[in-house]
């Protein structure tokens, strides 16, 4: 091979290796591109945003590492355009170019070593151009080789499902929802990125691994080669040692964020069940408390047959004697001692009957003012058990809070009425202190224990209200929780 011909091929394999890895990391970003008709257009989108990054910052003669920062940078900003989001895409990038590094510098020393097996010939000076083209092929195809399988790696662990995790948001967190209903396959959703802390916190701690592999990547290969009194020095001719040490800790820095993966999503599997756990514990209780009203409410209709025979007899001795003013009193505490029977607010349907009059007796129990302006809608449009569940966890909520409330100050009112199409529910309540919200727009619970086990409540108020085609607002004001919740009837 002639010294033009080298040259040629020299262009040829940056532009080629360039393209090659465009097509790497629009392959890798790709399945985490939302819908499959709209993924071609977005890969493209990748490609020319990698080309154009490359193309710019070699016109500029921009810094070793600087082509990572700009690609990064265009990542985050293009993320919403991509499907993506923020904190995905900048976490690709990282993990795209740590399996980058630390594949170049395991295909490095093996191709040090296959410099030192194949002597280098002294003449003709072709064969030294030959023997060069060659081994910069070989170099190529070996670190896109190993760099594919390690993209592919961590493709399949990011879009893996963690095996084991029963729950899913699917599942209500009030006894009164569907079961078999809303139950999910039993496994995550597909939904890549699920693992991903939410908040700077959380990718600052996903980024610190892949980042220090980059950052040992640019300082490795700032020492592979440098030249002191007109000669070449390679760092593997001064440190024979180093031939076997980078590889390795390069290898490490990439298990290092494959295992940090793997470990969020065991955390998230971790949360979902216990949270899990905690929406059947909470359904126990529930079931044990109706089953412990239940058996008093049977308690006392066994009592009243068993007595109503005597007040029978009573009545009509009464009745024989001509004492009618006796018996008529008689016969008035007879019926005030059956009103207990009776549901005292009605809404036209007998779950959010049950709801409303368990809630309002708590009410009564913790001297707590509760208003209602309830009515359910006449259409079959809304599954009762999804209002149940709407009224269960919007009511359960504010008896927590008014609990923290002084006397005279509590209350708690809940409206509903059906606007045309939509059905509106808001509830009312007083609460003291400063509420946080979440990344999620809902508050962050102020309880000590059991952190991760609330806060289920009004995550589920959303999903009901997402099925419905509807929306719901949270609006604390002047210590006044107000949540509106908007459903849609179903075409």
């Amino acid at each position: 091979m002639s010294e033009t011909g080298f040259q040629i091929f020299h262009q040829a394999y940056a532009v080629g290796a360039e393209l090659l890895y465009a097509v790497c990391l629009t392959l890798f970003l790709c399945p985490f591109m939302g819908e499959r008709e709209h993924r071609r257009k977005k890969g493209a989108a990748v490609f020319c945003l990698y080309l154009s990054a490359s193309l710019f910052l070699s016109r500029i003669a921009a810094p070793q590492g600087s082509f990572i920062l700009v690609l990064l940078l265009f990542l985050t900003a293009a993320s919403k355009a991509l499907g993506l989001g923020k904190n995905m895409a900048f976490l690709l990038g990282l993990l795209y170019w740590n399996a980058k590094i630390s594949s170049g510098l395991m295909v490095e020393s093996l191709f040090f070593i296959g410099e030192e097996i194949v002597p280098e010939p002294v003449e003709p000076p072709e064969a030294v151009y030959l023997r060069a083209a060659v081994l910069l092929t070989l170099l190529l195809l070996s670190h896109l080789v190993l760099f594919i399988i390690m993209l592919y790696a961590l493709l399949r662990r990011i879009k893996s499902r963690t095996p084991g995790c029963t729950f899913s948001m699917e599942h209500s967190s009030s006894v009164y929802s569907d079961m078999s209903e809303h139950s999910s396959s039993g496994r995550f959703p597909d939904v890549p990125g699920e693992f991903l802390p939410s908040g700077l916190p959380g990718l600052c701690y996903m980024s610190l691994i892949p980042a220090a592999g980059i950052l040992f990547g640019q300082m490795i290969a700032r020492l592979l080669y440098e030249i002191k009194d007109g000669r070449l020095l390679q760092l593997y001719e001064r440190h024979p040692v180093f031939l076997a040490v980078v590889p390795l800790l390069a290898l490490l820095f990439y298990m290092g964020g494959y295992l940090t993966i793997l470990f969020q999503q065991e955390m998230a599997a971790l949360r979902e069940e216990q949270a899990a756990a905690f929406v059947e514990r909470q359904q126990v209780q529930a079931i044990r408390a109706r089953i412990q009203e239940a058996e008093q409410f049977y308690s006392q209709i066994r009592r009243i047959r068993h007595e109503t025979r005597g007040h029978l007899n009573n009545i009509k001795g009464m009745l024989h004697n001509g004492e009618y003013a006796c018996a008529e009193d008689y016969i008035f505490r007879m019926d005030e001692s059956m009103s207990g029977f009776e549901l005292t607010l009605r809404t036209g349907n007998p779950i959010t009957d049950v709801i409303i009059n368990d809630k309002r007796q708590q009410c009564e129990e913790q001297g707590i003012p509760f208003r209602t302006d309830f009515h359910y809608p006449d259409s079959g449009s809304f599954d009762a058990f999804d209002v149940g569940i709407v009224l269960q966890n919007l009511l359960q909520n504010a008896l927590e809070a008014c609990e923290k409330v002084s006397e005279g100050e509590r209350f708690i009112s809940l409206a509903g009425r059906r606007k045309g199409r939509f059905l509106l529910i808001e509830v009312k309540n007083s609460f003291v202190g400063d509420l946080v919200f979440g990344a999620d727009g809902l508050p962050v619970t102020d309880k000590k224990t059991d952190v991760s086990m609330h806060g289920i409540g009004l995550t589920n108020v959303r999903r009901i209200a997402e099925k419905y085609m509807g929306e719901m607002e949270v609006c604390p004001e002047n210590q006044v929780f107000r949540v509106t919740v908007m459903v849609q009837e179903k075409s």
